[in-house]
């Protein structure tokens, strides 16, 4: 009975500190971009640049492209890579960008670099682009008769290439929120203002919080703070109006959606804002991503207004849709990691990772699954693991696994693409993943350049056999059918 307390106690821990402190800044801006792609961008511009007839060197340059623009992890990707991926994007560049926004964005790679090293930041952009762009080519490959059909449809009732200015400055203030709220540069990490609130039971507020959240380094735990307490309340007071507000916009306003985008924008300001507990009281903060945040908000209310009426009815319709099917999958995903993550101990990954083998590769993706931590968390549980012993290779099969194969993500990705493409993207992941620490492990170890040179060229080969003989095969079917 006890096991099964803890167990609980870990799954809910895990939801409530993801909650907290990690999807309002960035998740909740990637839900309004994903549905303002789905809403207002043409389907024929998205079909142009990412579909599956595009020229392969501008689909792939341009999914890598703006997946290393995102500082997002592999939930806050999830309704960007569903909102291309519905408008018509090919399977293999959706791939690609679902692949490298996570785990070679550029505020990863500076971190990697500043953390573990140049060496370790440099084989992690080589590895996740060539890894990135050859998963996803596969994947078109594997699955192309049914991707072109998918968007043949579209393709015949699409009109126009371009996209409206209007839209383009709407989406870039989106993107502008994101990245305001996301990213860790100095200017955004400057106080501007600061002041003390007098609150006497603000500390034992957060004891008791301290009591029933822990902190946990070892295990990622972050705790909740009496700020994210607050915006837990505010993201449900967001459900329930929203779930009229936005999930019936498309029958027109209501009086529930002004009250849903208000608190939306009460919320992210407020999660901008720093807020500690002392003994005086509460510590209140203004930063500069306080005022960019709250200054991006501001900024989407004229830009909307450009649009007609049923225009903001279907994008608010789009977001609330995206949060519908991706966000219940995110919250059972992050609570199940929070209960596995109570059985496994780290000493064990450190005692079958400590050399440069199959199985301490392997360990290394599996550890990724299963302790998950939210986007740049995995670069200081990283260093932690070099330091306690942990190989470079499986290391590198970690960092490239952790943020693409979170169970939550897993689960996701499924309700986006099916099971059988979610299933078999995972399985390349984890294969790409372990060759490339042991590739990178061996090059530590010593080995000849030109053996792991031969070693890497087959393991090509073979793959490149093996696709080959699916399209003959297929072309096979083709014509006995034919």
């Amino acid at each position: 009975m006890n096991w099964m307390m803890t167990a609980l106690q870990g799954g809910l821990a895990s939801l409530i500190s993801y909650l907290a402190a990690h999807v309002l800044l960035c998740l909740v801006p990637a839900f309004f971009i994903a549905g303002a792609l789905s809403a207002l961008v043409p389907q024929q511009s998205i079909i142009r640049f990412l579909g599956p007839d595009a020229p392969k060197w501008k689909s792939y340059s341009a999914a890598a492209g703006a997946g290393s623009l995102l500082a997002v992890c592999s939930c806050t990707i999830q309704p960007l890579f569903a909102g291309i991926y519905k408008k018509g994007a090919g399977l293999g560049p959706a791939v690609t960008f679902l692949f490298f926004a996570p785990a070679a964005n550029i505020l990863a790679l500076a971190y990697t670099g500043v953390a573990l090293g140049a060496e370790f930041a440099t084989a992690r952009i080589l590895l996740a682009l060539s890894f990135g762009i050859g998963i996803g080519m596969i994947m078109a490959i594997i699955f192309r008769e049914t991707d072109v059909a998918r968007v043949a449809g579209a393709q015949t009732f699409a009109e126009g290439g371009g996209i409206p200015g209007k839209t383009l400055l709407f989406i870039g203030a989106l993107v502008a929120l994101l990245i305001s709220g996301t990213l860790k540069l100095d200017f955004l990490q400057a106080v501007l203002f600061a002041a003390e609130l007098p609150w006497g039971g603000a500390t034992a507020i957060q004891q008791a919080l301290d009591r029933w959240v822990p902190v946990d380094e070892a295990v990622g735990a972050e705790g909740l703070s009496l700020q994210g307490a607050i915006l837990i309340a505010l993201l449900a007071a967001i459900g329930v109006f929203a779930w009229r507000g936005l999930g019936k916009v498309d029958e027109g306003f209501n009086r529930c959606t002004p009250i849903a985008l208000g608190l939306t924008i009460l919320t992210l300001v407020f999660a901008a804002l720093g807020c500690k507990v002392n003994d005086a009281g509460i510590a209140l903060t203004v930063t500069g991503r306080s005022l960019a945040v709250t200054l991006s908000c501001l900024a989407l209310v004229p830009l909307a207004r450009r649009f007609d009426p049923w225009d903001v009815q279907q994008w608010l319709w789009e977001t609330g849709r995206f949060v519908k099917q991706i966000f219940p999958l995110l919250v059972v995903g992050v609570f199940l990691v929070g209960v596995i993550r109570v059985f496994i101990q780290p000493e064990w990954i450190r005692m079958v990772a400590g050399e440069n083998t199959v199985l301490a590769n392997l360990a290394g993706v599996v550890f990724g699954v299963f302790m998950y931590f939210p986007t740049l968390v995995e670069v200081p549980i990283a260093k932690m693991f070099l330091s306690l012993g942990m190989h470079p290779g499986p290391l590198i099969a970690y960092l490239m696994a952790d943020p693409e194969l979170s169970l939550q993500s897993i689960l996701i990705t499924a309700a986006i693409i099916g099971k059988l493409r979610a299933w078999t993207y995972v399985g390349l992941v984890a294969l790409f993943s372990t060759v490339s620490g042991l590739a990178y492990g061996a090059w530590v170890d010593g080995t000849s350049s030109w053996m792991l040179a031969g070693l890497i060229g087959g393991f090509i080969a073979l793959i490149i056999g093996t696709l080959n003989w699916i399209e003959a095969h297929r072309k096979t079917l083709i014509e006995v059918k034919a």
